[in-house]
Formats: structure tokens, sequence, C-alpha cells
């Protein structure tokens, strides 16, 4: 299913060009921005200076080992190309801790790539906007970023519906489309689309997963399994895994599992909570396919009616954030609560996961690793690389084709996240790994075996 591009000795929130096009009618998108995150005050902020154009790459030097010759290196640094790459995500609303964390992720590796001397003849640069996760919102942003701010593609976008809202335009416009926050099959065509490429499995993995563990590890039956979930393609792909789950396990066709629904960008789960209470059998295990505001209220209301009630949610929900909430409500409400995750457990000793908090320590200081900016920060990794290739042949242009053509290149590769990656023509995403986490009486994530 995954990099600030500004100079990362002041880590300041850096604003990019003021893009003059006005909104469509009744729109109120945010618009594009460089740097740390996107503002969220886009009506109040002065109209910022034109970015500068790109100017002729010139050959880096050795990283300065005197002060005699640190101004000429920052100059050559300076004057690198930049490649720039689009991240649309919720900055404000309910929802924004999502857009904060996949900035930090991809800023985290691109600030180190770029401190290191960048890519060959290029920098690296972020340009973020906010859709506060409304699909209405996300075509305009996508296409101001391509043709006012020369984006060759997007990494991280958060969300399964505003992912289906652009990808037609993306594709038809060559763009790269990478690490997309979603688990859901419309970036996994068969055979995968050539601009379209993931890290994370899909939902129908982690679901598949759960469903296996609930059924094989904690003996349910498959008729005690219900499902809570956004009522969008997001909760339908998450309710759709666990039906294919279920009948695979079954071996036969059995009525559908119970879908309890609630509506995007909202907390209101009243409806889904009375439907619960009508349900008899009374279930055992509620799979979640729903982010972390509405799982944590979902939880709240129906733990002491259900006290020993198996909780479980993909990792698109924001472990971290869902777990800050249950917190606020009450001690404990949260023990139990069983996620999947598509990346290694951010207490973990793994190289990567050792890496990525030592580099985030240094570009975000204060900032908690996370499952979202660590899920980010691998998507950016993966996109460094593939730029890499492309600078190793002078004079070659970072576009969505070279970009394609280069990570299908990758073949079988390691990050250091204990699993093997791979892409090729016929495979564009890269890990099928699932890990599971369980929050624990301390309100902390502990790694629990799935099988």
């Amino acid at each position: 299913m995954s990099n600030a591009i500004v100079p990362i000795s002041c880590l300041m929130i850096s604003i990019a060009t003021a893009i003059s096009t006005a909104d469509p009618a009744g729109a109120q998108s945010q618009q594009p921005r460089a740097g740390r995150f996107a503002s969220t005050r886009d009506n109040k902020d002065p109209p910022a200076p034109p970015l500068p154009p790109a100017v002729n790459p010139s050959p880096l030097p050795r990283a300065p080992d005197s002060d005699g010759n640190r101004e000429a290196y920052s100059r050559a640094t300076a004057e690198k190309s930049e490649v720039r790459f689009g991240l649309i995500a919720p900055f404000s609303g309910a929802n924004k801790e999502f857009g904060r964390q996949l900035a930090i992720g991809i800023e985290t590796a691109f600030n180190a790539a770029n401190d290191g001397g960048g890519i060959g003849a290029y920098r690296l640069k972020l340009i973020t906007a906010d859709d506060g996760y409304e699909p209405t919102r996300t075509p305009a942003l996508v296409q101001r970023m391509a043709e006012k701010d020369g984006v060759v593609g997007f990494v991280g976008n958060f969300g399964t519906p505003t992912a289906a809202a652009v990808l037609p335009w993306v594709l038809n416009h060559k763009l790269l489309f990478f690490g997309a926050y979603t688990g859901s099959n419309l970036v996994r065509a068969v055979p995968p689309d050539r601009y379209v490429f993931n890290y994370r499995p899909s939902y129908a993995e982690e679901t598949e997963a759960v469903v296996r563990y609930l059924v094989n590890v904690r003996g349910l039956k498959p008729r005690e399994i219900v499902v809570f979930a956004q009522d969008d393609p997001f909760g339908e792909a998450g309710y759709d895994g666990v039906v294919k789950a279920l009948r695979t396990i079954q071996g036969r066709y059995e009525p559908p599992p119970l879908k309890l629904t609630y509506k995007r960008n909202t907390i209101d789960v009243a409806g889904a909570v009375a439907a619960l209470r009508t349900r008899r059998p009374q279930p055992k295990a509620i799979v979640m396919a729903a982010l972390y505001r509405p799982a944590a209220e979902f939880i709240k209301l129906t733990r002491s009616l259900y006290p020993q009630m198996i909780y479980t949610d993909v990792s698109a929900v924001g472990a971290t954030a869902l777990a800050e909430e249950l917190a606020m409500v009450g001690p404990n409400l949260g023990t139990g609560v069983l996620i999947t995750q598509v990346a290694p457990a951010v207490g973990g000793h793994s190289k990567a996961v050792l890496n990525f908090k030592t580099l985030l320590a240094k570009y975000f200081p204060g900032e908690q690793p996370d499952y979202v900016s660590l899920e980010a920060y691998i998507n950016a990794k993966i996109v460094i690389e593939a730029t890499r290739r492309i600078a190793a042949t002078p004079g070659a242009k970072v576009d969505g084709d070279t970009l394609a053509d280069a990570l299908e290149g990758l073949g079988s590769f390691d990050l250091g996240l204990g699993t093997p990656l791979k892409f090729d023509q016929s495979e564009h995403q890269a890990s099928h790994m699932i890990w599971g986490t369980q929050l624990d009486e301390n309100g902390k994530f502990v790694v629990v075996g799935l099988q």
C-alpha cells in the first residue's frame, strides 16, 4: 500500500505557488502548497511568490568537510532540478490527522534524500493539498497540481472514494499514482494499470487474515461475525473482503454477514448501534472497516453492552489516533481491540523501522512514530529508489512513463521490513504481508500472531 522538498535546516512550512484559477462553483478545495503541511487557512494566506523555474542541474560535489567549501556545496545542491510529487489528503476536518501523518512520513524520506545530496541531478519536492476527504473536491486539486505545479505523480493520496474520483484523469494524463492510502481493488486492476502502484496489501487480504484468525485461532463460528463499515467504497471494499473470506472458509454459499454502516466524515453511529442491539443471536466479533473517530464512537457506545465482544479494524483506521481517542473516553476501553497492519510494529527493531525513527527524530523532533507515517515513509523510499534508477542515465526525464518503467524494473527488493517486496510488469503491489497488533491494558499496541 507510501520528504519535504524544502531544505530541512529550517523545517518550517513553505508556501507553494498560489493558484490563480478560481474554484468551481460551490467548491472549497484547498489549493496546493509546498512544504510540511497543506495550509488550512486558504483564504487568509497572502499570495506566495511564483516558484522559480528549474535550473540546469550541475554535478554534486562531495559533502563539505570544512567551512570553506560548505557554501559551494549548498549552492550546487540548490541548483538541482526539482521533481515534484503531489499529496492530496484531509488536512482539516474529522480526518486531518491522516493528512498530517502522511505528509510527515513522505517528507522524512524526501528530506533525508535531499540532505544526502539529492537523487543524481534532482531534488524531490512534495506539494500538498487539503480535500477534506471529500471526493467532489479532489479532481480540481489533481488538475491544478498537474497543470500548474508540474507534479509527475502522486504519492500517498488518502482514501478510496477520492481515488475513484480522479483515477481516470490521472491515467489519461500518464501521471504516477503510487501508494494511495487505500486497500480497495480500485487501484489493483488485473492486469495492473500502467501508472498505478501500491506498497500496501488490499483490504481483502487484511480482512481475510483477521477472519481466519477469528475462526481458526479464537474459535468463532462464521455466523458470529458482523461488520461495521463506512457507507462508501472504502467500507464496501472491507465488507466484500469479509464476505469472500467467510465463503472460502465455509466452502459453500451462506447468507452474508450483517453490515452496520455510518456516513463518511461523521461519527453518527446511532443507527449501527441500534441495528446491532436487535441482532439475534448476539455476535461475538465485529470486523470494522472504519476510520478512527467513528470506530472509537462505536466501541464507546457498545462496549458496555457487549463486554466480551472482539473488535477488529483494518490498517486504514489510523491505529495511533484510535488508541488516543479511546484513551480519552476512559481507561481500558480499547483493551483487546485488534488492528491489522501493513507495516511492521513501530515499536519494533527492524532495520527499516529503526532508520525511520532516527530520521523522524531529526526532521520532526517530538513526533512519535505512527503506522500511517511509517507507511508513507516506505512509499516514499520506493519512489526515491525508482527516481534514482532514472537519474542513473544522464539526461533522462522523470515522468510517469519513466517512473513506471523504473518501478517495474525493481523486481524483488528488500527495504529491511522483514518481508521481501516485488514489482514487475504483472505485479504492481509490493507487499502481501499482514501483521497483527492489539491494544493492551496500557493503551499500547502489542504484536499478536494471526495464525
